[in-house]
């Protein structure tokens, strides 16, 4: 079973994130409530965090950065993303990888 804060997407999963600018470092943090939580270096100021969210997470789940959308929440730190291609439990497995 999917945790609530993955939900399949007719092109893939849409994975909805709280997210922790200027973090010590990036890290996937525990859910917190229907959320992921996700620790970024990058500050909050010209898309920094956004940028820096989309390179993590494609690092993290092993896809292009294209594959990676932010769909709602570009200027909040509550998001939902689209991650193209892949089902939630590969995502789940990919995510779980780093902790």
């Amino acid at each position: 079973m999917t945790p609530p804060y993955l939900k399949a997407h007719a092109h893939g999963t849409q994975l909805a994130a709280k997210i922790q600018p200027r973090a010590a470092r990036n890290q996937i943090g525990e859910a917190a409530g229907a959320e992921l939580k996700i620790k970024i270096t990058a500050p909050p100021v010209d898309s920094a965090a956004n940028e820096a969210l989309v390179r993590f997470l494609a690092a993290q789940l092993n896809c292009s950065r294209g594959a990676v959308q932010i769909v709602r929440g570009q200027k909040a730190t509550h998001k939902l993303i689209l991650i193209e291609g892949l089902d939630p439990v590969t995502v789940l497995a990919r995510l779980e990888s780093d902790r």
